[in-house]
């Protein structure tokens, strides 16, 4: 699993490569700590590549929502493929979050 996280302007945009699941999680989560201490820029993730999600991964891109919302800032998920996007519809997360 890779991650990169891209100041662009007025967002941070960040990239999901691969399978983010169980295993993944805890480096993952850790990579992608600074977006918790963002307190000034809305949030993109590039889900283009990010080829399946876990629970796991689910819990992580919560957290980082709830603390974007708590300093008026959203969170917007792209490119995501059609299975991906089922599981945000499962789930009910298709609700939480922005999408392009």
């Amino acid at each position: 699993m890779k991650t990169t996280i891209k100041e662009l302007e007025s967002k941070l945009l960040v990239t999901l490569e691969g399978e983010l699941d169980t295993a993944a999680a805890a480096e993952v989560e850790s990579q992608l700590q600074p977006l918790n201490d963002n307190e000034d820029k809305d949030i993109v993730f590039d889900c283009e590549r990010l080829e399946y999600i876990a629970s796991s991964g689910l819990r992580i891109l919560l957290s980082i929502l709830k603390k974007a919302k708590s300093h008026g800032h959203t969170v917007t998920m792209k490119g995501m493929n059609d299975d991906i996007k089922n599981v945000f519809k499962m789930t009910g997360f298709i609700n939480l979050f922005n999408f392009e």
